[in-house]
């Protein structure tokens, strides 16, 4: 027999040693995997939003364009602006009737005359925003001044809190399922140095005897890993159609996840299992086997 054949045989001896490891290590792996799929998204939603710091001014009626120009050619001087885009009347009716197009009723009741036209103003900075919505209120032919002040503030304090709760959570739980490694395997030790002993006085080598006992801790975590792996994303499907409800264009990048993306996180989830079981096997027998 091989070293695969013995850990095989140590699996089906023990089967609730086995379930009990596995357990753990999917439950340490999906919370791996939900953890790196919300940083992941948070980021992409930052990075949407400071991409398009924007500032939106509504105009009164009668507002021409040689009072836009002159807005344009003030917030040009400033050296903050990177683009403008001027929406007319017809145009917000348009984008109203796209946004609404499932609810007929609302479709009714609006006209273009009573849509106000804009200049949606794009900053080098969402720093800059507040400063350029101050100019621009004091416009007399400016109705109103939009800017999402605190949005990307807030999605950064989101970002930092999720990644510092997330990498303590997902820590705790790899140094428990590595003490669950390091346990099961040294109870196997335990129970079988009858057979140990024999194996040695048959001529068996220290790697031989050892091997089985690496790969069992090893194949617990991989087990749990791409458990985790396959559950956290029928999670992430199932929540699919409510975060495009609530997100809208800024989960664009994220739904659905890139190809790139998923190959990485496996690869991670799989270095981190091999890692985990390795270490847990590797203390359990330093500590448990003698020969």
């Amino acid at each position: 027999m091989n070293s695969f054949d013995f850990t095989k045989r140590n699996i089906r001896r023990t089967p609730y040693q086995a379930l009990a490891a596995s357990m753990v290590m999917f439950l340490t792996f999906l919370t791996l995997s939900l953890f790196i799929m919300m940083a992941f998204g948070s980021q992409q939603i930052l990075r949407f939003y400071e991409s398009k710091p924007q500032a939106i001014a509504f105009f009164k009626d009668g507002t021409t364009s040689t009072d836009v120009n002159a807005i344009k050619n003030a917030l040009t001087q400033t050296d903050k602006i990177t683009s403008f885009k001027f929406v007319s009347k017809d145009e917000a009716l348009q984008i109203y009737k796209q946004r609404n197009k499932g609810n007929p009723m609302l479709l009714e009741l609006v006209t273009a005359n009573i849509l106000p036209a804009s200049l949606e103003i794009s900053t080098k900075s969402p720093d800059d925003l507040k400063f350029v919505a101050e100019i621009v209120k004091k416009e007399p032919v400016v109705e109103e001044v939009v800017f999402p002040e605190d949005v990307v503030a807030s999605l950064t304090q989101a970002t930092s809190l999720i990644r510092m709760v997330g990498i303590a959570i997902v820590g705790f739980l790899i140094a428990f399922s590595t003490l669950i490694i390091v346990m099961i395997i040294g109870f196997k030790i335990r129970i079988k140095r009858d057979e140990i002993e024999t194996v040695k006085l048959l001529g068996a080598t220290n790697w031989f005897i050892r091997m089985p006992f690496l790969l069992e801790g090893i194949i617990y975590a991989c087990l749990g890993a791409i458990l985790g792996f396959i559950v956290s994303f029928l999670i992430f499907w199932y929540f699919e159609s409510v975060l495009k409800t609530n997100l809208g264009e800024a989960v664009q990048n994220i739904i659905p996840l890139p190809i790139i993306f998923i190959g990485e996180l496996l690869a991670i989830e799989l270095l981190v299992a091999f890692l985990v079981g390795g270490l847990g096997s590797i203390i359990a027998v330093r500590r448990y086997l003698r020969i």
